[in-house]
């Protein structure tokens, strides 16, 4: 699939920081004309020598979560570890697994927040803007925000919230399994990213797509 070029990854952290702030305008918070007919995960993991980073990406038909295809790709770190900046270390090798497609995707999930970020520019929302693509960020774990817990039925929710704004939604994928963090990437609403993450929750707390990218990488893993 086509995607944008938007900056080199050569950066600063102060160049890195400024560029959040620039690119974080351009997020598309627009409802969905049509749920997606096929969706992509994506996740990924440093290697053992924590020299490299590999990013896997599974493409599945919805709703029979059918795969299409897999792709993966493994890259140099070339950004060090600052704290809401993961995006530059991660991005890239993510890309790279992405270009390889055949079939391009109706949407994506990725294993990372989206405007649930200090600077309202997380993963989601960078893959988001270079995939041009409606993109959600669905993690395991909290960054920032507050919030009160969601009933413990699945389904139930919980709004993410930072001061008055609400940035993303707590979710509960199963019964009575503590929730994910739900966030928009690109291109959707926060509506949106909710029901397509639980359209994707089969029998698992971790969405489908994003549950087998990270089988995928952690099989890797051992071998890199």
């Amino acid at each position: 699939m086509e995607i944008k070029k938007l900056h080199n990854w050569n950066l600063s952290y102060s160049q890195a920081i400024a560029l959040q702030k620039s690119l974080c305008e351009k997020v598309q918070m627009i409802e969905l004309k049509s749920q997606p007919k096929t969706i992509a995960g994506i996740d990924c993991a440093f290697s053992r020598d924590k020299k490299k980073i590999i990013a896997c990406v599974v493409l599945l038909k919805l709703p029979s979560f059918e795969p299409i295809e897999t792709k993966n790709a493994v890259q140099k770190l070339t950004f060090p570890y600052i704290p809401g900046l993961l995006s530059f270390r991660e991005s890239p090798a993510c890309i790279a697994a992405v270009e390889k497609l055949k079939n391009e995707p109706d949407a994506f999930i990725i294993d990372g927040q989206g405007i649930a970020h200090p600077r309202r520019f997380g993963l989601a929302c960078h893959l988001g803007l270079f995939f041009d693509k409606p993109t959600i960020g669905c993690a395991k774990s909290r960054l920032i925000g507050s919030f009160e817990d969601p009933a413990l039925e699945k389904g139930s929710f919980s709004p993410l919230k930072d001061g008055r704004e609400t940035i993303g939604a707590v979710v509960r994928t199963r019964t009575n399994i503590k929730p994910v963090f739900v966030s928009v990437g690109n291109k959707c609403l926060l509506k949106d990213a909710i029901k397509i993450t639980l359209d994707c929750t089969t029998k698992y707390r971790i969405p489908e797509p994003t549950r087998l990218a990270h089988q995928l990488v952690s099989i890797l893993k051992l071998k890199t």
